[in-house]
C-alpha cells in the first residue's frame, strides 16, 4: 500500500506539472491570485486520475511482486504451501475495491470538476475579459483568433493593435475574414455568455465566394473601413487544453444516468431527422408527378406509351424539351445540395451520439483497467524477479504507452463513426486481456517468459558455418 501511494503521488505530481505546462498560456501574465490558480489546478487535477491510477497500479504491482521474487520470498511461501494465487488473493480484493471506487470517482467527481472548471474559466473571463487575451500572440476565443499588441487599464480592457481572424464554416472554406483596428475595448456582463469587443479606426478584408467556379479562381474579396465596429464573442465553448483531445466537451460533465437520458433524446432526434430528410427528398420528386395529375392529362394510348418508353422527350417539342432539361438539372442540383447538407448534419449528430456512448463506456473502462494492470503487473513482476525503480519502470511505461495508444486510437476511430463506440472504448482492454491471462498462467505455473529468436539466428549460423567449412577445405 505504501508503494502504491508513493507511486501514485509521484505520478500525479508529474501529470499536474504537465497540466501547468499545458495551461501556462492561460495562467501566465494575467494577474491571477494564488488562490484562483490553486482552484484552477484543483478542478483540472481530477481529469488526470484516469491516466495516473492504472499506471500506478501497474508500476506498484511490478515493483512489489518483483521485489518478492528477487528476495526469494515467493520461494519461501511455496515451501510453506502458499501458492501465488493465495498470495495475490487479498491484493486482488483490494484492487477490486479500488476499481469500484474509481468508477464512482469517474462518474461523480470528474463531471463535477469539469463543470466547476468551465464555470471558473467563465468567471475569470467575465470579471476580467482581457484575461482571455494574451499580448503578442493569437488567442482562440469562440470562433475567432485574436491578437493584440498591447493591453492597458485596470483589467486590461483597453487594447491597441488588434488583429482578428474570423472563422466562417460557409462551404467548408474556413477562415475568410480579417479585421484590423488601431484600438479596442473589451466589456462583459456578469450574467452574459458573450464578450463585447468594440473596435475603433480600422478596416476588414472579407473573401467572396461566387457561385460560379471560374470566378472563384480570381479570389475576389471586399475591403471596407470603419470608425466603430462592435463584435459579440460567444464564450459558451471556451478553448480548453486537455491532455486527450484539446477540448472540454459537455458529455464529460454528465453522470451515467444523465448520459443515458441525453442519449435517448439525441437518438430520437436523430431518427426523426432521418425520416424528415428522407420525406423531404421524396416530396421533391412527388411534386413533378403531382403536377401531372392536377393537369388531368388523359391516359395515353399503347402507341404513345411504347414511344415514351423508348424516348420520353420525343413527346414534347424543342422548347418544352429545353425547359424540362433545365428543370431536371435544377431539381437534381437542388436535391444533391440538400442531401449533402443533410448528410453533414446527420454525421455531426451521429458523432455527438458516439461521444456520449464513449463517455459512458470510459467510466467502466477506468475501473476495468485497474484490474487489468494488476493482473499484468503482478505476474510480470514475479516472472522478471526485479524490484525497485529500474527494470519495472521500463516495463510499466512500455505496457502503459501501448495501452494508452490503443485506447486513444480506438476512441478517435469511434468518434468518426468508423467502428462502434463499444469497440472503440474497449479496444485496448480487449487486446491486453489475453496478455494478462497468459502472464498470470505462466507465473502461477512457474513458467518464465522465453522469447525464442532461433528462427532468425539459425540461418546466419548455418551460413557462417558453411563459409568456415569451405575455408577449411580450401586450406
Amino acid at each position: 500500500m505504501i508503494t502504491f501511494t508513493s507511486v501514485f503521488v509521484i505520478l500525479f505530481f508529474i501529470f499536474v506539472l504537465q497540466g501547468i505546462w499545458l495551461f501556462i498560456a492561460e495562467l501566465a501574465g494575467k494577474d491571477l491570485d494564488f488562490f484562483t490558480i490553486l482552484k484552477f489546478l484543483s478542478f483540472y487535477a481530477p481529469t488526470i486520475v484516469p491516466l495516473v491510477l492504472p499506471l500506478s497500479v501497474l508500476l506498484a504491482s511490478i515493483m512489489t511482486f518483483g521485489s518478492f521474487a528477487e528476495n526469494y520470498e515467493f520461494a519461501a511461501m511455496k515451501s510453506s504451501g502458499i501458492s501465488l494465487q493465495r498470495a495475490m488473493k487479498m491484493l486482488t480484493i483490494t484492487i477490486g475495491i479500488l476499481a469500484i471506487v474509481s468508477f464512482f470517482f469517474a462518474n461523480n467527481v470528474i463531471p463535477d470538476a469539469q463543470y466547476k472548471f468551465i464555470n471558473l474559466r467563465k468567471t475569470i473571463v467575465q470579471q476580467k475579459p482581457a484575461m482571455a487575451i494574451a499580448e503578442g500572440q493569437f488567442n482562440t476565443i469562440g470562433t475567432s483568433n485574436i491578437k493584440v499588441d498591447k493591453k492597458s487599464g485596470d483589467n486590461g480592457e483597453f487594447l491597441e493593435g488588434v488583429t482578428m481572424h474570423v472563422k466562417n464554416n460557409n462551404m467548408g472554406l474556413g477562415a475568410n475574414t480579417i479585421i484590423k483596428a488601431k484600438r479596442g475595448i473589451l466589456t462583459s456582463e456578469d450574467d452574459s455568455n458573450y464578450l463585447q469587443l468594440e473596435l475603433y479606426d480600422g478596416y476588414y478584408y472579407e473573401d467572396i465566394h461566387p457561385k460560379n467556379f471560374e470566378e472563384r479562381k480570381r479570389l475576389p474579396f471586399a475591403k471596407s473601413s470603419f470608425e466603430k465596429y462592435v463584435i459579440n464573442i460567444d464564450l459558451t465553448k471556451l478553448n480548453q487544453a486537455e491532455i486527450d483531445d484539446g477540448n472540454v466537451t459537455s458529455e464529460k460533465m454528465l453522470t451515467v444516468p444523465e448520459l443515458k437520458f441525453t442519449l435517448d433524446t439525441l437518438q430520437k432526434s436523430y431518427n426523426k431527422d432521418v425520416v424528415s430528410y428522407a420525406d423531404n427528398v421524396v416530396m421533391r420528386s412527388d411534386n413533378i408527378f403531382r403536377r401531372r395529375k392536377e393537369k388531368n392529362i388523359p391516359s395515353e394510348s399503347n402507341e404513345v406509351v411504347q414511344k415514351a418508353k423508348q424516348n420520353l422527350l420525343s413527346l414534347f417539342n424543342t422548347t418544352e424539351r429545353k425547359q424540362i432539361l433545365e428543370m431536371a438539372k435544377s431539381n437534381v442540383a437542388s436535391t444533391e445540395f440538400s442531401i449533402q447538407s443533410n448528410k453533414l448534419d446527420l454525421e455531426n449528430k451521429s458523432k455527438n451520439i458516439n461521444n456520449h456512448w464513449l463517455a459512458i463506456h470510459e467510466k467502466f473502462v477506468i475501473a476495468y483497467s485497474c484490474l487489468l494492470m494488476f493482473f499484468i503487473g503482478a505476474p510480470l513482476g514475479a516472472i522478471i524477479r526485479k524490484g525497485g525503480l529500474g527494470l519495472p519502470i521500463v516495463f510499466a511505461v512500455l505496457i502503459f504507452i501501448t495501452f494508452h495508444f490503443i485506447n486513444t486510437f480506438g476512441r478517435k476511430v469511434a468518434q468518426q463513426d468508423e467502428i462502434p463506440p463499444f469497440l472503440g472504448a474497449w479496444m485496448a482492454s480487449i487486446l491486453m486481456t489475453p496478455f494478462a491471462i497468459m502472464l498470470t498462467y505462466r507465473a502461477t505455473n512457474d513458467i518464465g517468459i522465453m522469447i525464442n529468436f532461433d528462427w532468425i539466428t539459425d540461418p546466419f549460423k548455418k551460413l557462417f558455418n558453411k563459409i568456415t567449412q569451405n575455408n577449411d577445405d580450401n586450406n
